[in-house]
């Protein structure tokens, strides 16, 4: 594992990942007139910035969910 050194840990991941949704909202609603009604389209940056900070939490607990279920599989 020569790479390992260049990957961020999960506790560096788990704060860098939300300030960057949060930066890339910021940047959205003052960039984009019209920001909550535009944010239906897929080719809007505002769109993205509202998914990710949905969709990593939302992965978390379903990879968590999924790890228990075979822990508890295992031993049962």
């Amino acid at each position: 594992m020569a790479g390992a050194g260049l990957l961020p840990s999960l506790p560096t991941l788990t704060v860098l990942v939300p300030l960057l949704s949060l930066a890339g909202l910021f940047y959205s609603a003052s960039v984009d007139e019209n920001f909550p009604q535009g944010c239906t389209s897929t080719a809007s940056l505002c769109f993205y910035s509202l998914l990710l900070p949905v969709t990593v939490p939302v992965y978390v607990f379903f990879h968590l969910w999924t790890w228990m279920g075979i822990k508890l599989f295992r031993h049962n």
